[in-house]
């Protein structure tokens, strides 16, 4: 118990006070510290690359190669398609560019004894140049008839048969490269001067609520989206052992340390008319001051203005505090 003159007394539960006497409040000094923002993000995982394997060409399917959800290498066989005509203009353009190269050098070696003219041999240069890209085009087209992987992943269902008529527009399957994976997420722009490419970042997925999945960074888009005020990440996880799929949604946590962050008890804060106000001790006097708040985190609120580190602020008593009122600190941190 506190004894005030006159033999009055003064509780020192906060915001009791004697007659005439100051209010007894706890308070604590506002304390300049380390601080980790968190932020969490949901973000979808795609196939580092991915495509629906389609013919170039019209023709029918005599061959089928792939087994569904198999890895394949890059160039790896999938389909063959009908190409006994194609085969065929292959030998046909061979035979004539064979011919026509056999001519050509017959007379280029007469075209010194002038039997053969100029223009003749210029002729039959141009002629061989035709024979040579119609041959070019003929294995080209036999090429197509083959339909191979562009880059090794793991192949989806197969959605042909054998016999089946396929064109530009029919999937055949789907082919995609899931040893990485991409992931993509929002951020909110007070991040933005945290993130960096190479930054690492950990995922979680409710699949495999044990396991942590450990990628970085590789790009950060250009623009921040003005509705909001977030900007695209894309990182890159490895995904050896395939327990990730394209499409799934992962958990992302990000953190950011921040120094000489003031942080109060939520219970300091007054609020009045969408504002919030603490009480500061100033001379034993209880002074009201305007704050503005920024991060929360259990128990606590960030004051980005309004405060100094190293000011009083009561946490206890607020209710019976006003302006200028006397105050006598009972216990404190």
């Amino acid at each position: 118990m506190l004894n005030a003159c006159g033999g009055d007394q003064v509780s020192n539960k906060p915001g009791g006070m004697g007659r005439g006497g100051p209010v007894a409040v706890i308070a604590s000094p506002v304390v300049a510290q380390v601080f980790t923002d968190e932020f969490t993000a949901l973000g979808t995982a795609w196939s580092n690359e991915s495509i629906e394997v389609t013919s170039r060409i019209s023709s029918v399917i005599t061959r089928i190669t792939f087994e569904e959800g198999r890895e394949v290498a890059t160039g790896d066989l999938l389909v063959e398609l009908d190409n006994r005509d194609l085969k065929a203009s292959q030998m046909k353009a061979k035979a004539t560019l064979k011919k026509i190269s056999s001519q050509y050098e017959r007379r280029k070696s007469l075209g010194t004894t002038k039997v053969v003219s100029q223009d003749e041999l210029d002729e039959l240069a141009a002629n061989l140049q035709i024979a040579t890209a119609e041959l070019r085009i003929a294995e080209a087209r036999l090429r197509d008839s083959f339909i191979r992987a562009p880059f090794a992943g793991s192949v989806g269902l197969r959605r042909i048969s054998i016999g089946d008529l396929v064109g530009p527009d029919t999937i055949i399957t789907t082919l995609d490269d899931v040893a990485t994976l991409k992931l993509q997420f929002a951020v909110p722009e007070v991040f933005l001067g945290t993130l960096s490419e190479g930054m690492s970042i950990k995922a979680t997925s409710s699949v495999y609520p044990d396991r942590h999945f450990t990628g970085e960074i590789r790009t950060i888009d250009s623009r921040v989206d003005p509705a909001t005020r977030s900007i695209a990440v894309v990182a890159r996880l490895p995904n050896t052992d395939r327990l990730l799929r394209p499409g799934m949604f992962l958990t992302v946590v990000l953190q950011r340390e921040r120094n000489g962050v003031l942080m109060i008890p939520e219970e300091s804060l007054v609020p009045s008319q969408g504002r919030q106000f603490v009480f500061v001790i100033k001379d034993d006097k209880a002074l009201k001051k305007e704050v503005q708040l920024g991060t929360r985190a259990p128990g606590l609120a960030e004051i980005r203005q309004g405060l100094e580190a190293g000011e009083m602020v009561v946490t206890e008593g607020t209710q019976k505090l006003r302006d200028g009122v006397p105050v006598q600190i009972v216990s404190g941190s």
